[in-house]
């Protein structure tokens, strides 16, 4: 078949398009026009993904903890797979505070230039202190009070609340477990429909995945150059010491950390796991959105990666909404960067308390672009430094945002195989690393 027909590849190149379309635009002023005419085609696949969201996670889950046998395996899986969540997000802070140690990146930023970046988002860094004051101002125990909603239906009408629905999925499959299987077996088939109906509604949006990335980037680019691309060139070079440090940080993660624990607890070939994963990559890279990715990361985990449903199912949902490698480790960077700018010397005992903070921090932040930056204003305050310094990242967020939420997908699949591979349900017969190719699609 023509390389050109299978869908990764169309991903990709709307994915470059939308870049090389997008600097374009902003160099001839067309910010307007993309708004209007080009960005809505990426807002339309977004919401598609979205709508599917918490239907998704709630046949999934469900499906997935009623198909265990016993909660003594529910457990076994659901002990390890938290316990590799919070494994790995340890090692992503400790890996972001090595680097910004030891690169300092706050010593490259001139005073002029932090002057501007304060008067220039003000006002951005005055909305995100009064979300933050929320999130600080609550009790040591209101992120478990906030998992358990009180009205199911108000939890499952907003997608940040993605959270509760996979408490409420894990709880609805603990009861069929435990209710006799001839009064489960209704009730579980009309969840394996709806589950079944929803991973064919993802081969249908993914037809629209170029053209959705495509717009999605272009947005993305005009909204950070403006109509003045050189501003861009010169915030970058400023603030390149800062990006090059998340940015070696996330690919030690992707490249170094996660190819680790692949082969050593795996049979999963690396270059199968990362063509398996190179779709739903690319969809998190152009949405910045773990939640939006979540079906198109389940079906790379399944058709590409041999993980059977009973572990994607369970596991993927789970670290859609608790497993953030990703905003840890930029959270981690960005808390001293600004620290190392503004002059504050974070001791040891600080960075161990950003380390805590945060690994906390990764589990309740919602899978939606940027939502580590309101969070990152918490972590900001608890060391003592002044949480108005956001204002010195904030332009360069969005890209950043873009390659730490790939980062977050990733290790999400990487998960998803090692636990797979513990319990004999990863089968790599058939794996070859692409999802929805024209063929598969001709059938579906």
């Amino acid at each position: 078949m023509p390389w050109y027909k299978e869908l990764h590849w169309q991903i990709l190149i709307g994915l470059v398009l939308g870049l090389l379309y997008g600097l374009l635009a902003a160099a001839q002023g067309w910010t307007g026009f993309t708004s209007d005419w080009i960005a809505p085609f990426g807002t339309i696949f977004l919401n598609l993904l979205k709508l599917i969201a918490v239907p998704l996670v709630l046949a999934s889950l469900v499906m997935g903890v009623a198909s265990l046998s016993d909660l003594s395996d529910l457990s076994r899986i659901g002990g390890k797979t938290l316990g590799l969540y919070m494994l790995t997000t340890v090692i992503a802070l400790t890996i972001g505070l090595t680097f910004v140690n030891v690169l300092q990146p706050g010593a490259a930023v001139p005073d002029a230039m932090q002057e501007r970046l304060v008067q220039t988002y003000e006002s951005d860094v005055q909305a995100r202190q009064e979300f933050a004051q929320g999130a600080k101002d609550r009790g040591p125990l209101q992120p478990i009070v906030d998992m358990v909603p009180a009205n199911f239906f108000n939890a499952a009408s907003d997608n940040g609340n993605m959270l509760q629905v996979v408490f409420v999925a894990i709880f609805v499959g603990i009861g069929l477990i435990l209710i006799p299987k001839e009064k489960a077996q209704p009730l579980l088939d009309v969840f394996d429909s709806l589950n079944d109906l929803v991973i064919r509604l993802v081969e249908v949006i993914m037809y629209t995945a170029p053209i959705g990335v495509f717009g999605l980037l272009a947005d993305a680019i005009t909204s950070i150059a403006g109509n003045n691309p050189g501003e861009v060139v010169e915030l970058l070079y400023a603030l390149g010491w800062y990006c090059l440090t998340v940015v070696l940080g996330l690919a030690t993660m992707v490249f170094i950390v996660y190819p680790i624990f692949l082969k050593l607890f795996t049979s999963t070939p690396i270059g199968t796991f990362f063509r398996g994963m190179f779709p739903a990559q690319l969809v998190a890279f152009s949405s910045s959105s773990s939640g939006a990715t979540l079906p198109v990361t389940m079906e790379c985990a399944e058709k590409n990666l041999g993980v059977s449903e009973k572990i994607s199912s369970f596991v993927l949902p789970l670290g859609a909404t608790v497993n953030m490698d990703g905003t840890a480790l930029y959270q981690a960077v960005a808390a001293v960067f600004i620290a190392q700018v503004l002059g504050i010397d974070l001791s040891l005992a600080a960075q161990l308390n950003i380390i805590f903070i945060a690994l906390l921090a990764s589990i309740g932040t919602a899978a939606v672009p940027s939502a580590g930056i309101v969070m990152l204003v918490v972590i900001l305050e608890s060391v003592g430094v002044p949480s108005a310094g956001i204002a010195l990242i904030l332009g360069v967020d969005r890209p950043l945002d873009m390659l730490r939420t790939t980062n977050n997908i990733t290790g999400d699949g990487m998960v998803a195989s090692v636990i797979a591979g513990s319990e004999d349900e990863l089968d790599l017969e058939g794996a070859d690393g692409q999802v929805l190719t024209a063929d598969v699609r001709a059938t579906a």
